[in-house]
């Protein structure tokens, strides 16, 4: 099925559900062995198509029957290195390494990026998982410069990182004045490993600080988050709790909440601090209890969307959550979350959401969602979907064979 394909896609929960149950005999080795395969040639075929020419290009989506790449400064740049970076991980192929490097190393400016905050996703995605997996000369110097250049972002006053300028594009149009997105906790980790890079413990202080924030500002009492809070830049106080890219201000966006869940696993993971493991946990139970939540767990974009069940789903979200899921389960011993998580891997393996060899461009995924409420990306396949699959797999294969999740 072609993701323009909305109408026939709103037929699809109750076929994934049973698709799910048929390929359910597949769980545990056999469902990443099947995935790891079917990547080798998606991915295999999107990297060949991203490096004809001369130039290395960067691939986010596939729309309209056509490749969409990137400049180096999108938020998304990082993510299709990481991939590549994952497929050597779960392969042990040199191939795929090689390849991750020639990606990794077109976005070596971003590292003295410093309009915007997404730099934890562009390059520790990229050059992270680089020096984790080769320990490449050069890779930790990139990192740190990067965690410096995030750190420029840093308000004293509300003790955030601000997420977007206020003098460009769409956000100007807002009346912000130093806005905070949900997303920036997945740049944290970044700046925990700049700390332990360098030694300088300025970086971890200005993520717990970030993290204390977010913690006692975005959350609503049923453990929902806002997407957006707004900062006064002279007081530190808040002026605004809204969103940009869920349905209303007061609605569950549903990548958000899992930027959510999965974000704060990493900060307990770095600072055993457990409120932030207890906020994961929240998190999930708002998730799982959700009326909306559909029986696949493969959410709809917003979980207050007013068409549900008529809604697009997000891949994305799922894939972020599983992820996430997987590591809550080796830091609380709970294996429900690797239950979950389990049977979100499933869904995303069946016809339903994975993409036929030889379509989608070679993504991986179909039926993510970008931005709704700004006409971008609907229904289509998307690189982070891809590249948090792929490191779902990873940590479900780590657990299953006693490791950590992250190594």
């Amino acid at each position: 099925m072609k993701p323009s394909e909305t109408t026939n896609f709103r037929l699809l929960p109750a076929l994934a559900i049973a698709a799910a149950a048929l390929f359910s005999c597949k769980a545990g080795p056999d469902i990443i062995r099947d995935n790891v395969e079917n990547a080798e040639i998606q991915i295999g075929a999107l990297m060949n198509a991203s490096e004809e020419g001369d130039t290395i290009r960067i691939p986010s989506s596939f729309q309209d029957g056509k490749i969409v790449y990137v400049p180096t400064d999108d938020w998304v740049s990082g993510f299709f290195a990481g991939t590549l970076w994952y497929m050597y991980e779960l392969t042990g192929d040199e191939n795929w390494a090689d390849h991750a490097r020639k990606h990794t190393e077109v976005l070596d400016t971003i590292q003295y990026l410093t309009w915007h905050h997404d730099v934890g996703f562009m390059i520790y995605d990229s050059y992270g998982n680089g020096l984790r997996l080769k320990n490449i000369e050069g890779y930790k110097d990139v990192c740190v410069n990067t965690a410096k250049s995030l750190s420029t972002r840093f308000r004293p006053k509300a003790g955030v990182l601000q997420s977007w300028n206020t003098d460009r594009g769409w956000q100007a149009e807002r009346g912000w004045e130093c806005p905070v997105i949900i997303d920036n906790m997945m740049n944290l980790e970044l700046l925990f490993k700049a700390t332990e890079f360098s030694g300088d413990s300025t970086y971890a202080k200005i993520a717990i600080s970030h993290a204390d924030k977010t913690l006692e500002n975005h959350f609503r009492p049923d453990w929902s988050c806002y997407h957006v809070v707004d900062y006064d830049l002279n007081t530190g106080e808040v002026r605004r709790k809204c969103t940009a890219q869920g349905y209303a201000d007061e609605s569950a966006w549903a990548r958000g909440q899992a930027w959510a869940l999965y974000g704060y696993a990493v900060a307990y993971r770095f600072t055993h601090d457990k409120k932030y493991l207890d906020l994961s946990e929240h998190v999930a139970d708002f998730l799982f209890n959700s009326p909306t939540m559909p029986e696949d767990l493969v959410p709809y974009w917003d979980f207050n969307a007013p068409g549900i069940p008529d809604e697009p789903r997000d891949a994305s979200s799922a894939a972020v959550i599983a992820s996430g899921l997987y590591e809550m389960s080796y830091h609380t011993g709970n294996n429900e979350y690797k239950e979950k998580a389990d049977k979100i891997i499933e869904s995303l393996s069946t016809p339903a959401y994975r993409a036929a060899q030889g379509t989608n461009g070679g993504f991986i995924l179909m039926h993510s969602v970008g931005s709704i409420p700004h006409g971008s990306s609907i229904d289509v396949p998307l690189n982070y979907a891809d590249y948090y699959f792929l490191e779902a797999l990873i940590r479900k294969q780590n657990i299953e064979k006693g490791l950590p999740p992250v190594k």
